[in-house]
């Protein structure tokens, strides 16, 4: 075949060093449109970015010429120097070292869309290591509590 083609959809999940909230309502509606544009530049296709105070989700159509932990990477140290350049009160601002990354069907993609929108309703219940753990869990990854956590 001359041609590659490839529809990979992924969720990805990271949040902020030690979980600390530094991503209030100030911060958030330009932070994911950051990070979106971050995501379109290397040739994905974004979907949604969401998140909450302390982490973020990002639903995207993988590159087919960049690796999750390439972009991962790229996205965190763009968004982080981001961050400090425009906001003087977040000079201290760090991501955590790891994520979470999972496959998304097509027929799923609106039901993680849903899922990621409804995040500020979504952790008046839910901290971000229980909805962590909770999609480990369904997405059948084990975790050792004593690496996650940074």
């Amino acid at each position: 075949m001359p041609q590659s083609l490839s529809q990979i959809i992924v969720h990805v999940v990271f949040s902020t060093k030690h979980r600390t909230p530094w991503l209030d309502e100030d911060i958030r509606e330009s932070l994911f449109a950051y990070i979106a544009t971050v995501l379109k530049s290397d040739g994905h296709v974004p979907i949604l970015v969401g998140g909450h105070d302390d982490h973020v989700h990002l639903l995207f159509g993988l590159a087919r010429t960049i690796s999750i932990a390439d972009m991962v990477k790229h996205v965190k140290v763009s968004s982080s120097m981001w961050i400090k350049e425009q906001f003087e009160n977040r000079k201290g601002f760090a991501w955590q070292s790891g994520y979470g990354a999972f496959g998304v069907a097509y027929s799923s993609v609106n039901a993680a869309i849903a899922y990621i929108s409804n995040q500020n309703e979504h952790h008046k219940k839910l901290s971000f290591q229980e909805e962590f753990r909770k999609l480990m869990e369904e997405n059948g990854i084990d975790i050792d509590e004593r690496y996650v956590w940074d």
